[in-house]
């Protein structure tokens, strides 16, 4: 691997990394506070398995940006499945703001599903032009399929 190939990585996993730091700064407060006292479903986990769970996810997803970046030939497949790659990385940055910053359950609901429509999309505009990178987001999509429904049940239950 030569060191263009490295600095994409390294960018590729900073990104993802990074939107998990810059949420976790909104989030963490709002833990023991905030969401402490919200009804949640009996499914939900424990909060220590969520920044666990994110961070495997987060690698994951820099891994997978970096090989539709590093090692494809540009090709207008490869931009489609780029973009809809930072389209649902927006919405993920935009999701924990959303439902712990502003405490807005339902607008968090919306922009979740969204996320969830937006990842099913990367994945397959992704498996097009390299099935490893989409399928390293395959527990992605399970994860925020099942983020959905504890959103969705804090939003019935509240």
């Amino acid at each position: 691997m030569g060191s263009k190939s490295i600095a994409r990585l390294v960018l590729s996993l900073s990104m993802c990394l990074g939107v998990g730091v810059l949420e976790s700064l909104v989030t963490r407060p709002e833990i023991t506070t905030w969401y402490a006292s919200l009804a949640k479903p009996s499914w939900t986990p424990p909060p220590l398995a969520f920044p666990v769970a994110w961070t495997i996810l987060y690698v994951l997803m820099g891994i997978s940006f970096w090989r539709l970046w590093d090692r494809k030939p540009s090709s207008p497949a490869r931009a489609r499945a780029m973009t809809w790659f930072l389209v649902q990385l927006a919405l993920n940055a935009l999701w924990s703001p959303v439902f712990f910053g502003w405490h807005g359950t339902r607008s968090a609901l919306i922009i979740i599903v969204a996320l969830l429509v937006a990842v099913a999309m990367t994945m397959v505009t992704a498996s097009r032009i390299d099935r490893l990178a989409a399928w390293l987001l395959a527990p992605y999509l399970v994860w925020v399929a099942y983020a959905t429904t504890i959103n969705a049940g804090v939003v019935a239950m509240n």
